[in-house]
């Protein structure tokens, strides 16, 4: 599925938004397009606050120039894949990137803890770290995804390749 909608995606939008392919994100719920537009140039005199805010800028300029046509872009592909589309744009590279998403879905994750964990959770709250229970589960899936991302990555590939098996199987 992620191969049919970032292909789908590369073909579909205008050559002239992207430096690159689309990274595309495909859940349940969801499909995130993240655009890489050309960056600012501002020189090497520019002090990172000048670059920060140049790309900000950018952003929002192609956030309001291509609303309409995103929105057409999303209707198609919500018709054609099933989920809801949200947008984001990237800028730049490295850690002086500038990354923002649009009007992405929130989804309601119902799970069952024990009181070890959610003492976990009421300290996150209590410290100021988070306002709520569901804010600090967020921020620790958040915090797991950055420091296991290479066993994430793998984990996927490895599901993937389940995914090519089973699809070659006896039924298939």
């Amino acid at each position: 599925m992620q191969e049919r909608v970032r292909g789908w995606f590369t073909g579909r939008l205008p050559e002239e938004w992207t430096v690159e392919p689309p990274a595309v994100g495909v859940d349940r719920e969801e499909v995130t397009v993240v655009v890489t537009v050309a960056d600012v140039a501002l020189g090497d005199a520019a002090s990172e606050a000048e670059r920060a805010e140049a790309r900000a800028g950018r952003a929002r300029a192609f956030r309001e120039e291509t609303r309409e046509a995103r929105m057409a872009i999303a209707r198609e592909a919500e018709h054609r894949f099933e989920r809801k589309v949200s947008w984001g744009v990237r800028l730049g590279s490295g850690d002086g990137a500038h990354e923002e998403l649009w009007t992405h879905v929130s989804a309601p994750v119902m799970t069952r803890l024990r009181q070890p964990q959610r003492q976990v959770l009421d300290t996150l709250v209590e410290a100021g770290v988070a306002r709520s229970r569901s804010d600090a589960l967020a921020w620790c899936v958040r915090l797991v995804g950055q420091h296991e991302g290479d066993w994430l990555a793998e984990l996927r590939t490895a599901m993937a390749s389940v995914a090519d098996v089973r699809d070659r199987g006896p039924a298939a």
